[in-house]
């Protein structure tokens, strides 16, 4: 850059002052000033707009970064999706794994209602006390409430 001192400054208004006269001169350096803060502007203005440009150049290029990495990401999760639907297409070919026929289907669904029936059928009370099985449930507090002792329930005891 121009290396502009005082003594410089100084001798350049002294040339000025005696070219332009001294009733110009105010309105001449006004101009100056106007002019010289219009190209500082226009400076700062293009410097905004290459750090803009950089700006969305990087940006543009982490876009393209981020879209090749979730292509990427696509053609692995396909790549292991096919290969799993060919892992259960190999398993489903199986022979142990053949279906059963309906006449057995239909005699596991006869053994299951028989079942069902000995469960829920008129089995009388006495038994099912008898092996253990509740016909009625009540809660902790209702069952220690009926089975506790006439003498060990306790009264309320006053606040005199």
């Amino acid at each position: 850059m121009i290396d502009l001192g005082l003594s410089k400054l100084a001798l350049i208004g002294v040339v000025a002052l005696v070219v332009v006269g001294p009733e110009r001169l105010p309105k001449v350096a006004r101009m100056a000033g106007t002019l010289f803060g219009r190209a500082q502007r226009y400076i700062s203005d293009v410097k905004a707009e290459v750090s803009r440009e950089i700006e969305l150049e990087e940006l543009r290029k982490m876009h393209k970064d981020v879209q090749e990495a979730a292509s990427s990401v696509e053609q692995s999760i396909a790549s292991n999706l096919a290969e799993l639907e060919t892992d259960v297409q190999e398993a489903l070919r199986n022979p142990l794994l053949e279906p059963e026929e309906p006449s057995q289907m239909a005699v596991k669904a006869k053994d299951f209602r028989k079942k069902k029936l000995a469960r829920t059928s008129a089995i009388p009370a006495w038994y099912k006390k008898q092996s253990g099985r509740r016909t009625r449930v009540i809660s902790g507090a209702a069952r220690v409430a009926k089975y506790r002792p006439a003498g060990a329930r306790k009264t309320p005891a006053s606040f005199h």
